[in-house]
């Protein structure tokens, strides 16, 4: 079998699939109508950001089975035409964690000692040794926000510096953050004992401007920030006149909202320290990623499993086509359920009737999916879904029945806590996958979009004031359900949004006579 390589890869990546017996042709620089003449001969392609690999590129691969991505980003990938062709595109995620573990420590240390200012001034002729005082590590209390593959590796690297650590991941068990050499704690904790605040999570609608002035006001004064995840965690406005106030002693940042960050006042400011997001830019990670990509590829052409596939490999086509429907609802459900619940250890999926159970595996690894996405965002894939629940102690739990409560075929999805539970059931409802209950509150609702879901006391006045607060602010609603048990009891409304509704306005929703919560879910 061929591999194409079109952009440049550590030698250790061709060495693995040349050593499997592979014929391999790098060649580099390629237009795509270059690529399109040559890529029907190959059987598998491995490029990092270069290449482009477009619909056009895909639809002349007569014969390509995998596209391999050597790092994480697969924007260049036309990943929806891959998929509809069966060629499985995956990225090599993993290589780079030690890579960015280490360069959090490193610009930690940067940033305690004073290291950047002092090599510039000592290059300017000056010795100004008592201006560059700084502080030890040891002893001082640092707190990480997101205890991922990164996050972790920066615990365990902070626990051998005789640090205290402390961690706020509401999808981390305790024991798991104890392995870890961590405590977690509350957010609001962290940001109040912190000496050290790095932060270790993708940037989601949850995680954008995670760390605001209100966050800056509540922390101790000279605290020290630190980001090498993803630009937009930490408001850098807000980090900006922290700085200036004298509230923040400085900060260490490899990543920004804009790349370059040509223009950003943060660059003007002594204590401030930079990268051109180099987190993952070592050699052992190109090194990394080159040797593991090359091994799902190997694996792919070797008709063994694909782990950071980042589409879904592996059904046959005749099941594939009447499950499918039910691959989206469960991912779907999966994701719905995960917003509604917080600090949850136990997933179980509940798989009935004919159609679920002809692929009870690959429903099971949908729903996981989309019950880690609102937290991994698109690192969670079809392969590695299980291998990541594993890794933040998730347990799941599958079983069968031989019909649903409502409809013949349904899947429900079941999230536990050490204080609560949720669980919404689907089904495909004139081939539109619906959510038919949500807790014990029977439902029809479309899974897409926005949604406000409002648990509430079963009285007059609940809905109109609610729609009034969502009106009000311009905010459209596309649809409403309301489900009830009793008369006067607990009530759920599920209310659909064209837009996206802002904290503040569902905490007014909470704020209304007789609403008990309000949850923000974006499918």
């Amino acid at each position: 079998m061929k591999v194409l390589v079109s952009d440049p890869l550590a030698r250790e990546g061709i060495e693995e699939l040349l050593n499997h017996g592979f014929e391999v042709d790098v060649i580099t620089g390629l237009s795509e109508s270059e690529l399109c003449n040559i890529i029907g001969e190959y059987d598998a392609l491995i490029v990092r950001s270069g290449t482009k690999v477009t619909k056009k590129v895909i639809e002349h691969a007569t014969n390509l089975k995998i596209v391999g991505r050597a790092g994480v980003g697969v924007d260049n990938i036309d990943v929806r035409a891959a998929t509809e062709r069966g060629i499985i595109v995956a990225n090599a995620p993993e290589g780079n964690t030690v890579s960015a573990a280490e360069h959090t420590i490193a610009m930690m240390m940067a940033l305690a000692r004073n290291i950047p200012q002092a090599h510039a001034s000592l290059k300017r002729g000056e010795w100004n040794r008592s201006k560059f005082i700084g502080t030890e590590l040891r002893g001082k209390t640092v707190g990480i926000i997101g205890l991922g593959r990164i996050g972790a590796e920066v615990a365990r690297r902070c626990s051998c510096l005789e640090t205290e650590v402390i961690a706020y991941d509401p999808y981390v068990s305790e024991e798991r953050a104890r392995s870890l050499g961590a405590t977690l704690v509350s957010l609001d904790e962290l940001i109040a004992r912190a000496d050290i605040i790095t932060v270790h999570t993708p940037l989601t609608k949850d995680t954008k401007d995670l760390i605001d002035t209100d966050e800056f006001d509540r922390m101790k004064k000279g605290v020290r920030i630190i980001n090498c995840a993803r630009g937009g965690i930490v408001n850098e406005e807000a980090l900006y006149n922290a700085i200036k106030e004298g509230k923040i002693a400085g900060a260490a940042l490899d990543v920004f909202v804009s790349e370059p960050p040509t223009g950003s006042p943060l660059l003007e400011l002594e204590n401030v320290v930079v990268t051109p997001h180099l987190g993952a830019s070592t050699e052992e990670a190109q090194i990394n990623v080159a040797i593991t990509i090359a091994r799902q590829v190997i694996d792919a052409l070797e008709g063994k499993p694909v782990r950071n596939a980042i589409n879904m490999p592996y059904i046959k086509p005749e099941v594939l086509s009447e499950v499918r429907p039910y691959i989206e609802l469960a991912e779907k459900l999966g994701k719905f359920t995960a917003q509604l619940i917080s600090g949850y250890d136990t997933l179980e999926v509940v798989l009935a009737g004919d159609i679920p159970n002809k692929a009870d595996d690959v429903l099971t690894i949908a729903s996981i999916k989309g019950v880690l996405e609102p937290v991994v965002g698109s690192g969670v894939n079809y392969v590695n879904a299980e291998y990541l629940a594993k890794e933040r102690r998730l347990k799941v739990i599958k079983s069968t029945k031989e019909e649903g409560d409502i409809f013949s075929d349904e899947i429900t999805i079941r999230l536990f806590s050490s204080s609560e539970q949720r669980y919404v059931t689907g089904s495909i409802v004139g081939g539109v996958p619906k959510i038919t209950r949500i807790d014990s509150y029977s439902m029809d609702v479309v899974p897409r979009g926005y949604m406000v879901v409002v648990w509430h006391i079963d009285k007059p006045n609940i809905i109109g004031p609610c729609c009034v607060v969502l009106g009000e602010e311009g905010i459209n609603i596309a649809g409403m359900q309301v489900g009830r048990i009793e008369r006067g009891g607990e009530s759920i409304m599920v209310l659909s949004t064209d837009s996206e509704v802002p904290d503040d306005l569902l905490r007014k929703i909470e704020g209304i006579d007789g609403v008990l919560s309000a949850k923000l879910v974006i499918i």
